[in-house]
């Protein structure tokens, strides 16, 4: 009996050090290490974390990507933000740390910062509007930045989609 309780014990252990011992990566905070990389090289050589926190603001007042808009108010650079952790975004950034590891260490205080996931990019070759559902379809035009004025059905929102397709999908050869 004393063997199996030590043999547990000791798959226990190595279990827990495996799940420490794995790497923190791209994969696992997208949003996150994205906009950060992106934004930190807009600062030209700041080490101001105050400054840094008032540009990040400043930042996330112009982008027009939806997720990174949710980062901004986890972070609290916006106006109607609940939570403030912008100084442990910009004291890392004004050391230079790189985005991964703020990143990280952002997932260690809020773990949605890590929930926010980019959607899945479309492959124009094989999709099928008519398989995919109305409030996609209106997703799609939104990331446009188009409406579709008079849109009842869905085939009215697949015309729309299938009218502006050339302007916004590039074909690669």
């Amino acid at each position: 009996m004393d063997k199996h309780i030590l043999f547990v014990c000791v798959f226990f252990i190595v279990n827990v050090f495996q799940a420490q011992s794995r790497t923190f990566t791209e994969e696992d905070c997208p949003v996150c290490v994205s906009t950060i990389d992106k934004f930190s090289k807009t600062l030209e050589g700041e080490k101001n974390p105050k400054n840094i926190e008032e540009q990040f603001k400043k930042y996330c007042l112009s982008t027009k990507i939806d997720k990174e808009k949710r980062l901004c108010y986890y972070l609290g650079g916006l106006e109607d933000s609940a939570t403030g952790i912008l100084s442990e975004m910009s004291k890392p950034l004004s050391w230079s740390m790189p985005a991964l590891k703020i990143c990280e260490r952002l997932k260690k205080m809020d773990a949605q910062v890590c929930d926010i996931k980019y959607d899945k990019e479309i492959d124009w070759k094989t999709v099928n509007l008519k398989k995919m559902k109305v409030k996609d379809l209106k997703k799609i035009l939104d990331n446009w930045g188009e409406s579709c004025d008079g849109c009842l059905e869905k085939t009215d929102y697949i015309k729309r989609v299938e009218e502006l397709k050339p302007s916004y999908v590039k074909d690669e050869l």
